[in-house]
């Protein structure tokens, strides 16, 4: 057996946002998110993010997946493999656009539903966290009196994330263990509940059309490109910065390295990017570029 790798956009959404993965992301976000009284989700709808209805003017963002719950609050849930400037801001924006455009011109604040914006990192974003989930709401700043609850972020960080299959204990466990390994999986493993089972049925290259496959094998070169060339870009400006600092002063020229590194591969990640043929929106939500930024850099590269 061979299984999708669920960390792309398009192998998560195939698993968790499908017409027929309901009962898999019930059983997913009952186990991630913890609500008061210990309610669970009995029911939801599935949102396709690509109809979301924007106001004029309002800048567009990408969610993987978006449902409605059955107390009519809403979860916003995206898949991030590649860290960029301006993520975090990103993933706030997009849940109080999301909490704002529910209303119409004359619609009572009190209408307003809940957002949660749970986001899955690839990455380590928190490093000064070593906790594997990280809740955000608003809250007094001294005696930690919550403001609201209407709007929550709460981030997973995949590289803490340690299990080993013989140490699954609870649903949360075997749910992040299928989202970080399924890709590197050639077997189904034993005491899967019904959705994880299905989940991986969904996963598994096999159930695919020729078309799916192609997509997917394109996502997942795209990423490694782009890893690849973020890891290249650090070390040479690394090594231009250490160069630069014999002899104008080691901490100065680190810094340089760091800055000239990162500015690479911002470069390299949009040219990768347009020779995939990815659409101009997804490359400014990699990137945290606009678009003007990103037809300069790609005219200066002709």
């Amino acid at each position: 057996m061979k299984f999708l790798d669920v960390k792309t956009d398009f192998a998560f959404k195939k698993v968790f946002g499908s017409a027929n993965s309901k009962d898999i992301l019930i059983s997913f976000l009952n186990s991630i998110i913890e609500f008061d009284n210990a309610r669970k989700i009995q029911d939801l709808i599935i949102v396709d993010p690509y109809s979301i209805p924007l106001l004029r003017g309002m800048k567009d963002t990408y969610v993987d997946v978006k449902a409605e719950l059955d107390d009519n609050s809403q979860v916003i849930i995206e898949m991030q493999v590649l860290n960029h400037e301006g993520l975090e801001k990103r993933i706030l924006y997009n849940a109080a656009k999301n909490y704002s455009i529910q209303l119409k011109k004359g619609d009572a604040y009190h209408l307003l539903n809940p957002v949660i914006a749970l986001t899955i990192t690839d990455f380590i974003l928190f490093k000064n966290s070593e906790e594997l989930i990280n809740n955000f709401k608003l809250i007094e700043k001294k005696q930690f009196i919550e403001y609201s609850d209407d709007i929550e972020l709460i981030f997973i960080e995949l590289p803490k994330y340690h299990k080993t299959e013989a140490e699954l204990d609870t649903v949360q466990d075997k749910w992040l263990y299928f989202i970080k390994n399924v890709g590197n999986l050639d077997y189904i493993p034993k005491n899967l509940n019904q959705e994880l089972e299905k989940a991986f049925n969904i996963a598994n290259e096999a159930n695919l059309s020729e078309e799916e496959l192609e997509l997917q094998h394109k996502k997942k070169d795209w990423i490694y490109i782009q890893k690849s060339s973020i890891e290249l870009a650090t070390r040479t400006g690394l090594q231009q910065g250490l160069e630069q600092g014999l002899e104008q002063g080691l901490q100065q020229g680190l810094q340089q390295g760091l800055v000239q590194g990162e500015s690479d591969a911002i470069v390299k990640m949009v040219l990768n990017a347009q020779k995939v043929g990815l659409p101009m929106q997804t490359i400014s939500e990699l990137t945290g570029l606009n678009e003007d930024k990103i037809m300069l850099i790609l005219r200066e590269q002709r």
